[in-house]
């Protein structure tokens, strides 16, 4: 082969490894490149050409690094990067309220496509029915958000679209279970990636949490898609508000439920249920005892706030109602 013939194919292995790291000592990169080092220079030079801001540094051997330039030159991306970057332009083309940025997305994204390799082209397309659900407002610090492998998230993005029954082992307060569902949605929340889905051996809807399966996989049975209860997200948030936890404390209070809710700063990590026109019941649930305290300090506030004949009960066992009236000794010898 020519020097010619083999100067394209070196020229991107440069600029991969230019974008791999910081700086190179040139001696490194030209032996990386299985070049002399003045063979190295030339290639530089040809990528400055290029419109690539490449920068010598001085010292010993001398190196190279890529810096900012006047104008974006092309990029080299990896598999996992160019469906990764699709994933973000897709979420954003239908989710960024900044003016004018959605568009950019979806201009950014077509072009992405035109040259997207045929193989990945169906893991991206997957990944266009994946929802973002609105904030519970809970600290991060009680969502103990994992990260998720993303062939993972392939599997099940791609099995949603294809309406495929998947199967995987799921960790539970039970211990692992295997479950067989008709996957219908993939929803992001908090961090963290949820799986709307029919449980085929419990006959009833279930939200799974992604970082908790095992090994999924499809079936190759189709299924057809039912109808859920709701649309993804209110459905998450739905399930989020039903859910109960290690601790679990309610507060009673004589208001409506809509003035309760009006005048709370943040969504309650529970359910805020009404008990006739002028009660209402709030059911605060976590996994750590800081938070429900937290909040049922919040809720059993709004209801003092008020004043006058508002009555507030709180229901509470363990190391919550401990915590609960250690706080109440606290704040009434304050004052």
């Amino acid at each position: 082969m020519s020097v010619r013939q083999e100067m394209p194919g070196r020229l991107l292995r440069l600029l991969s490894l230019l974008q791999d790291r910081r700086e190179w000592p040139g001696p490194e990169l030209a032996e990386r490149l299985g070049v002399t080092t003045r063979t190295l220079r030339r290639d530089v030079d040809r990528l400055r050409a290029l419109d690539y801001p490449v920068r010598s540094t001085g010292g010993t051997g001398g190196g190279y690094r890529l810096g900012p330039g006047s104008r974006l030159p092309p990029l080299l991306l990896d598999d996992e990067e160019s469906v990764a970057v699709g994933v973000a332009l897709a979420t954003a083309a239908g989710r960024l309220p900044v003016a004018g940025l959605a568009d950019s997305a979806t201009r950014a994204l077509a072009k992405l496509g035109q040259v997207l390799p045929t193989r990945l082209r169906p893991r991206l397309a997957a990944f266009g029915a994946v929802e973002a659900a609105v904030s519970r407002r809970v600290p991060a610090d009680d969502l103990g958000a994992e990260h998720v492998d993303p062939e993972r998230l392939a599997v099940l993005a791609v099995a949603c679209r294809d309406a495929e029954v998947v199967t995987f082992g799921y960790a539970g307060r039970d211990g692992v279970t295997d479950r067989r569902v008709e996957p219908h949605h993939l929803v992001t929340a908090e961090g963290r990636w949820y799986l709307l889905a029919h449980d085929l051996g419990r006959d009833d809807w279930r939200t799974f949490r992604v970082d908790r399966m095992s090994a999924p996989a499809g079936t190759g049975r189709r299924f057809t898609p039912r109808t859920l209860p709701d649309e993804p997200s209110a459905y998450l948030r739905a399930s989020f508000a039903g859910a109960r936890y290690r601790h679990t404390a309610t507060v009673h209070i004589e208001l409506p439920v809509d003035d309760v809710r009006r005048r709370l700063p943040a969504h309650v990590p529970g359910e805020l249920v009404a008990d006739g026109a002028e009660r209402c019941h709030a059911r605060v649930s976590a996994e750590s005892v800081d938070i429900v305290v937290q909040y049922v300090a919040l809720v059993a506030a709004v209801g003092a706030g008020v004043g006058g004949d508002t009555g507030v009960r709180i229901e509470a066992d363990g190391e919550v109602a401990e915590r609960l009236r250690a706080l109440g000794h606290l704040l009434g010898g304050s004052t």
